[in-house]
């Protein structure tokens, strides 16, 4: 199926690229998503009509991004959590937890931008957590974990 990218999306193409994709990923989540159009001809037409206000509102996006990236690489976040005499917690620190304490430090932060590939966080500790931005924009904070006094 033919398609009309409506953003940059990762190994498939920017703004504006006309890419052949599987129905099923066309119809179940780039078109409804808003990431993507089909490839009709009035479509191309539409597209073609809004190709500047796509492409300012992609570079908004991502100067917005760049710049909580910017405050992003100095903050240290850190969180008091229930532990045991090992050292290991009751439960886990996880996505949401993170996005919520950089949320709290006055930084907007989604779960879903926080990366955690080894799972979530299970030891008191020092940890490097991945951040995912946008699709240009990556970047990574310093995680404290603590027992609770």
């Amino acid at each position: 199926m033919d398609i009309i990218l409506l953003e940059k999306i990762t190994n498939l193409g920017a703004l504006g690229d006309r890419v052949k994709v599987k129905p099923g990923y066309a119809r179940n989540f780039l078109i409804p998503t808003g990431k993507a159009t089909e490839a009709t001809p009035a479509n191309l037409a539409r597209f073609e009509a809004r190709r500047a206000e796509l492409e300012r509102a992609a570079a908004n996006a991502l100067s917005t991004a760049q710049t909580r990236a910017a405050q992003l690489a100095e903050l240290i976040v850190t969180l008091s959590v229930k532990t045991g005499s090992e050292g290991r917690l009751f439960g886990s620190v996880n996505a949401a937890d993170i996005a919520g304490a950089v949320a709290a430090a006055g930084i907007e932060l989604q779960k879903q931008e926080v990366r955690l590939p080894a799972g979530s966080i299970r030891q008191i500790g020092e940890y490097d957590v991945d951040l995912h931005l946008h699709n240009e924009v990556k970047s990574q904070i310093r995680v404290n974990v603590i027992a609770e006094a």
